[in-house]
Parts: C-alpha cells; structure tokens; sequence
C-alpha cells in the first residue's frame, strides 16, 4: 500500500497516511499521461486567429488597366494575394483544436499521475491548512515548513475561499477542488499538497 507523510497545520510531521492502491498506487503509463497532456494543451488554444482571403477584402471590383496595349502584367483585381493589402492565401481561420478523449482515459491519466507524484515523494498530506482568514504571508510561511520551494498544487475537498485568497498571490502556487483534478495539473507542479479530506475525495471520487 503506498504512504504520505502526513503534516498538521503547524508543517510538522505527525505520521503517515496509508493510500488507496486503485488511485495512488497504479503503475505509471507515460504513453496516456502524453496523450492527457497533449489533449489539454490542444484545448485551451482559443483557435481565433482569422485572416482574409481575396474574396473577403474590400475593393477590387474593377479591373485596374485594360488587358492589352500598356505595356504592363496583366491584372483583374488589385486584391489579388500578389498585391500588398490582397488576400491571403492558405491563411488560418477560426477552428476548434479540442482533441477528446475517452472519460476512461481521462481517469487512467491522472491515476498514473498521481501514482507517479507518489513514487516520486512529491505528494503530501496535511491535516487542513489552518487559515481563519485570507493570509498570503501564513500560507507562505506554512509551505515554507513543509519544505515545498517548488510549484504546488493545493487540493481541497470542496472550493476553499480561504486556501484560495491565500495562496493566489503566490507565484508557481494554485488551488483546486479534488473532484476537478486532471492529469495536466497535477503534471505541471512540483509537489501536490492535499488535505487529509482531499485525499478521500479523490478516492472516492476516481477510485471505482
């Protein structure tokens, strides 16, 4: 059975935390944590960017030169794309770059995601987090103790205003709601701290 230490608000360790073997204990699947990660990248492209093809830009309507006897290249329009202010040719249009993947997948991927942080010791369990109010410097300083000088990712049970306030601020650090965690997320900080009711939530929640 995989184990977390396990710290109380103060950044002390008091123990370890024994964790689900279906969630925190699977074995590592490169393959699917690339593909999760590839598919959340693709979709948080806006694919927005738009230009104009010669039908598109105004003017144009009239031939600029009679065909014959100018002495010039022949021409039909001064929005040919061979004009400066002419369409484009081949540019980029609007197009959704989502790449779906299986809900299967989706949970496989952040399975190996968090069994990898595990491995790895990059996970650890707390108590609760001890804020009474919204406090950047208590949330620093409590990270401080728990000896995490990296990227974190913060898990709560349930949306914590509290956690959130406090740790908005503070740069390589954000929160998240434990039914809401992805593979990407997880992958992209360094150490995943959860609270003890966080861990439970995503046992239950990804376990089956």
């Amino acid at each position: 059975m995989p184990k977390a230490p396990l710290y109380n608000a103060q950044g002390e360790m008091i123990g370890e935390v024994t964790l689900s073997d279906a969630v925190f204990g699977a074995e590592v699947n490169e393959a699917l944590l690339h593909q999760a990660v590839v598919a959340f990248r693709a979709r948080q492209r806006q694919g927005t960017q738009s230009t104009k093809g010669r039908s598109e830009v105004s003017g144009g309507g009239r031939k600029p030169w009679r065909q014959k006897g100018t002495g010039l290249a022949r021409a039909g329009s001064i929005r040919s794309p061979l004009w400066r202010g002419g369409g484009i040719v081949f540019g980029p249009k609007p197009r959704d770059f989502s790449l779906d993947l299986p809900k299967a997948v989706r949970r496989k991927a952040l399975v190996s995601a968090l069994s990898a942080k595990v491995k790895d010791g990059d996970l650890l369990v707390v108590e609760g987090f001890g804020l009474e109010a919204p406090k950047t410097r208590a949330m620093l300083d409590l990270l401080a103790r728990l000896d995490v000088n990296d990227t974190a990712l913060l898990v709560t049970p349930e949306t914590d205003r509290t956690v959130m306030l406090s740790a908005r601020n503070l740069p390589g650090v954000d929160t998240e709601r434990a039914a809401d965690l992805n593979a990407y997320t997880v992958l992209a900080h360094g150490k995943l701290v959860l609270t003890r009711e966080a861990v439970a939530k995503v046992e239950e929640v990804f376990g089956s």
